[in-house]
């Protein structure tokens, strides 16, 4: 992986070169390995280390950009040259007034240790402990341990400066007995809160106690969704209408919305990447410190994310919300966090006299965005609760269900919460408990 000086380095080097109006860059390196395994053994080890460079031009109000993973000698001007081209030749934007300005900013975020703490015999060696645990029980596992190290900048010609770096480590595992699986998973950033022993156990409890599923009919249940399904769930929500640019194109469903009781009040969600929760870095990709950002508040409807390009559209100033530029999707927050409440999940489950117990979701997909409705599967742990004990476990059901509707339906939500890897960035969220969850289908496993 460059080192952070090598990536400020490059950056000036395109700056200098440059002859737009404003121009901006981005450069990100990363180490990476992975360890997958299955039918109790491995059969995927790589690593990579990857560079790239993506550079935004602007002559005007027109925009053009390239990007290359090459960083070498005489590459700077074949990217300079290709982002200007292509500037000239784009049409003009007239909601384009200007990149931002922003005080530079520099990070030492952690870094995990590949070399030793998470070296290739050190994953090996988590996998064998998942494959060890789960033979003993009968039972059969599949997953993978990952790490990554990034570093990120983000300069402009304007004066905008930002670096820094993250290191995550990620640990799933699917332990399967002949008509039954349970899924336990560790997404984190630090090797030393990592408890194995803890995730293999909860794996194989949800595996076990799941056997011989039976089918229920579909309907409307009292639901309870663990907190990987919860996280799934609130990232679809976020995708579908967080940010600035959905609403401005009227496709968000918190259009006309805002400043009203939206939810349950027992819910409050915020973008917050200073969390200590969290993984992320505290600017996002236009080098704009990342500010919190809560869009519910005890169920009422508070706010949304802004890039400059969104923000400069309605004379206000950028949260920090930035993603890459070229994205087409407008700022989105890659921090959610919905806050934790009173209630235990063992509480949870001995208040209700029927209802299903869900570990995650799977093949979840966005139907309609204004309604928020999405619609998936459950997975590796479906259990029947009855006069508040659970019963055992249920043969998977689709559901199709609106998120905002789900979340006025919240009566109770958990003391603890995790972090989740979700399609959305890092999103800490607790356990819910849900009135009226609509399952559609059932399934023969």
């Amino acid at each position: 992986m460059r080192s952070r000086a090598d990536l400020n380095v490059y950056a000036d080097e395109i700056l200098k070169k440059a002859n737009a109006d404003q121009t901006e860059v981005l450069v990100y390196s990363e180490n990476s390995a992975l360890t997958r395994f299955s039918n109790e053994e491995i059969h995927q080890n790589v690593a990579e280390i990857n560079t790239s460079i993506s550079m935004r031009s602007v002559t005007g109000k027109k925009i053009g950009m390239s990007s290359s993973n090459l960083i070498e000698d005489g590459n700077a001007d074949i990217i300079v040259s290709t982002s200007e081209n292509n500037a000239r030749l784009s049409p003009e934007d007239p909601y384009f007034n200007s990149l931002p300005i922003s005080t530079p900013i520099k990070t030492n975020m952690s870094q995990i240790d590949m070399e030793t703490k998470a070296s290739p015999s050190w994953r090996a060696d988590i996998v064998s402990k998942i494959i060890d645990r789960s033979k003993r029980s009968g039972l059969t596992a599949a997953g993978s341990v990952s790490i990554t190290n990034s570093e990120v900048v983000v300069a402009n010609s304007l004066g905008s400066r930002a670096s820094g770096g993250l290191g995550e480590i990620r640990v799933n595992a699917v332990i399967m007995s002949e008509d039954s699986s349970g899924y336990a998973d560790y997404f984190g950033k630090n090797i030393e809160s990592l408890e194995i022993e803890n995730l293999i156990d909860a794996a194989i409890e949800k595996a076990l106690s799941s056997a011989s599923p039976k089918s229920i009919d579909p309907g409307k249940y009292t639901v309870i969704l663990e907190p990987p399904a919860v996280a799934d769930m609130i990232g679809f929500l976020a995708y579908a209408g967080l940010g600035a640019l959905s609403v401005q194109e009227k496709r968000s469903f918190m259009v006309d919305n805002l400043g009203k009781e939206m939810i349950s009040d027992l819910v409050t969600v915020r973008d917050d990447a200073g969390d200590d929760r969290t993984i992320g870095l505290p600017f996002d990709f236009e080098a704009v410190p990342k500010e919190a950002v809560y869009f519910f508040e005890n169920g009422k409807a508070t706010g949304i994310v802004y890039d400059s390009y969104t923000a400069n559209k309605e004379n206000r100033i950028s949260t920090g919300h930035a993603l890459p530029a070229g994205s087409g999707i407008g700022p989105m927050p890659l921090n959610l966090i919905l806050e934790t409440g009173n209630t235990s999940l063992s509480n949870m489950i001995a208040s209700t006299e029927k209802g299903i117990l869900v570990s995650r979701f799977h093949y979840t997909n966005l139907e309609d965005p204004l309604k928020t409705v999405f619609t998936g599967m459950t997975r590796d742990g479906t259990f029947l609760i009855e006069n508040g004990k659970i019963s055992g476990g249920l043969k998977n059901l689709r559901f199709t269900q609106s998120i905002v509707n789900a979340l006025k339906d919240v009566t109770a939500v958990s003391t603890e919460g995790r972090l989740s890897d979700s399609f959305l960035g890092a999103t800490f969220t607790p356990a819910l408990k849900i009135d009226k969850f609509n399952f559609t289908g059932a399934t023969e496993f």
